[in-house]
């Protein structure tokens, strides 16, 4: 039986949405194939249809999720110009600290995890993770070694900000650590102008 033009592609990318937030939200660990197609409402076979493994849908859903940042920071940049930087540490620091955490940050949710995959999928999150600091390098001042640099160090500082913000219990902390990475952020970009 054929399938109509884009439906495989659509089923994929619904399999691999599906994936990506039950991986941010569970861990490689925390989830089997049988709970990703019923995550996706498919069968196991159809999963496998589209995926070789669940090692294949983490390496791709690790892909999706930090192409995702990219495309926002490219869209933050072209919305907001020279203020992307702000409006970015100040995005990532409130909403993608509170949402859920299906719907967090590739980055943020899922570092870890890589750091415990296969060579595959390190090499991926690598290359995607170039592009994030590229992109990000791209709306940032000065010589470009010094803009990569700076790029590196905003991002991680935002991660681990987020990463240990989320991993407390107390709301006050959670608040207080927001506050201080946020604070250390718009230092970053001061000491930048001068």
């Amino acid at each position: 039986m054929a399938h109509k033009a884009g439906q495989k592609e659509a089923g994929r990318a619904k399999i691999l949405q599906s994936a990506g937030r039950m991986f941010r939200s569970h861990g490689f660990g925390g989830c089997g194939v049988d709970g990703l197609a019923k995550g996706a409402d498919v069968t196991s076979g159809a999963f496998y249809a589209h995926f070789k493994s669940k090692a294949d849908a983490f390496r791709e859903a690790v892909v999706v999720g930090l192409s995702d940042l990219r495309h926002g920071v490219e869209q933050m940049r072209e919305r907001l110009g020279d203020r992307w930087r702000s409006g970015f540490v100040d995005f990532y620091l409130g909403d993608r600290r509170t949402c859920d955490l299906a719907d967090s940050c590739a980055v943020q949710s899922l570092s870890s995890e890589v750091a415990r995959a296969s060579d595959d999928a390190r090499l991926a999150y690598e290359a995607e993770l170039q592009g994030v600091i590229e992109a990000m390098a791209a709306g940032l001042n000065g010589k470009p070694k010094a803009r990569r640099e700076e790029a590196i160090a905003l991002l991680a500082l935002l991660v681990g900000g987020v990463t240990l913000a989320r991993a407390v219990q107390n709301p006050a902390t959670s608040d207080a650590i927001a506050a201080a990475v946020r604070k250390a952020a718009h230092a970053m970009e001061t000491s930048e102008a001068h």
